[in-house]
């Protein structure tokens, strides 16, 4: 389905919750359609009314701090993640908090949010905390599925006017080898990580002229070392369905790592293929 341009962000009435939506009407306003969906899932039709009485004060704010927004809400009766999967067939993006804890929803970063990040149609970005500065991080692993996160990435850093760390981490090829690496033997494995990166980025300089890249190859575990340079991120973004460097299904691992360990917000970006 083509994309309706629209943002939709999931609320349940928790902190994080709220975050999302404030970073959802912030991420809407910078996007062309300029349109914000709120929407709040319901199993159980007795909490209705208390769940229009969190919706109309969060609409109510969006409306006043960001005016230009077409903004609309509503309670959804079913299940907060399969209600959130629907609406990302033909959204432009999917915003979540990182957890939630309320009467009318799940733990969002339990089930709710590692579902939909898992299987949402269109990019999800999952919220722990509100960055209005800093550059956009991007995870890459020589495959064919980095594109899409690329794609996203440099849209993101253009849109925020920031800069683009395209990073790609590296490990040791044997397991626990007997004799460590020499000094010229890391050196190698670092170049070699350093061309994948350059040639990944080739041809993306000049539809974005004004985004300014920063290639980085880091040795070590890729969640560690993806959350470790996103700590003063705007957002991190990795890919749904990579591999190579990242070794399996990225959703799987580092993904789902890098979703429970940055504390920015991460955009998790499915691949056109997957």
């Amino acid at each position: 389905m083509e994309s309706s341009g629209r943002v939709v962000v999931g609320v349940d009435g928790s902190e994080s919750s709220l975050t999302a939506v404030r970073w959802a009407a912030g991420e809407a306003d910078l996007r062309p359609a300029k349109q914000l969906y709120v929407v709040m899932a319901s199993g159980d039709p007795m909490w209705d009314d208390e769940a229009w009485e969190i919706l109309g004060p969060v609409t109510d704010q969006i409306a006043g701090d960001h005016p230009s927004l077409e903004g609309s809400s509503d309670v959804v009766p079913g299940d907060p993640a399969d209600v959130l999967l629907q609406l990302s067939d033909g959204a432009e993006l999917v915003v979540v908090g990182s957890r939630g804890r309320s009467a009318l929803a799940a733990t969002l970063l339990g089930s709710v949010s590692a579902k939909v990040a898992t299987h949402a149609r269109c990019p999800v970005v999952v919220v722990r905390d509100h960055r209005d500065s800093g550059p956009v991080v991007v995870g890459l692993d020589n495959s064919p599925h980095s594109g899409a996160a690329l794609h996203y990435a440099f849209d993101a850093a253009s849109r925020y006017e920031s800069g683009l760390v395209a990073m790609q981490v590296w490990q040791d090829i044997e397991y626990a080898p007997v004799v460590p690496h020499l000094e010229y033997e890391l050196a190698d494995l670092r170049d070699e990580a350093l061309r994948g990166v350059a040639e990944q980025l080739a041809g993306w300089a000049e539809p974005y002229p004004n985004v300014p890249v920063r290639k980085l190859a880091q040795r070590g575990h890729p969640v560690a070392e993806l959350a470790a340079a996103a700590e003063d991120a705007r957002l991190l973004v990795v890919g749904h369905r990579g591999r190579g460097g990242f070794t399996g299904l990225l959703l799987g691992s580092v993904a789902a790592g890098v979703l429970h360990h940055a504390q920015c917000p991460v955009a998790v970006v499915r691949d056109a293929e997957g």
